[in-house]
């Protein structure tokens, strides 16, 4: 079963998550950044993983202009849906909600939470500085919920 990963990642979580996945689920998997993708045939893929980044509450507009625009397409495939975030699992879920269309996240078999990481590398100095104030990281940060990882895609699978 041929599965599309679509991704948008700002630092790299996203994207990271987004090849893991793919390394599951194997060579049937294609990952693409959205950004990439300027029109797609759905009919290729049975499964379709849609995973991006949370930055002030917010998913990528890319994401949500995908979503908006392969809706119908979408709502005939198994679909995943996955962010990468710093805040605690129950803002995930809010951000979840106050970013997908609730045909989306109702069509969704497998929610994932996978945490996120801040990478002052790939950040700019205003980036730097507002993480810095906020969350009181002075250095690069990991927090990668492989957990979370793992039991997706198990019930992605429906092990």
């Amino acid at each position: 079963m041929k599965t599309l990963i679509v991704y948008a990642s700002h630092h790299g979580s996203a994207k990271k998550i987004a090849h893991r996945l793919a390394g599951e689920f194997g060579s049937e998997a294609v990952v693409e950044p959205v950004r990439n993708i300027t029109s797609i045939d759905l009919d290729d893929y049975e499964n379709v993983i849609i995973g991006c980044s949370i930055h002030a509450g917010k998913i990528q507009r890319e994401i949500k202009t995908f979503t908006k625009k392969y809706q119908d397409r979408l709502m005939q495939k198994r679909l995943g849906l996955f962010i990468c975030h710093m805040d605690e699992v129950d803002k995930a879920r809010t951000y979840l909600e106050n970013n997908f269309a609730p045909a989306i996240l109702e069509k969704a078999v497998a929610k994932g939470f996978f945490g996120g990481e801040f990478n002052f590398d790939k950040m700019n100095i205003i980036e730097r500085a507002i993480i810095k104030k906020i969350a009181k990281v002075e250095e690069n940060v990991s927090n990668i919920k492989e957990d979370n990882v793992a039991d997706f895609i198990k019930i992605y699978r429906n092990i």
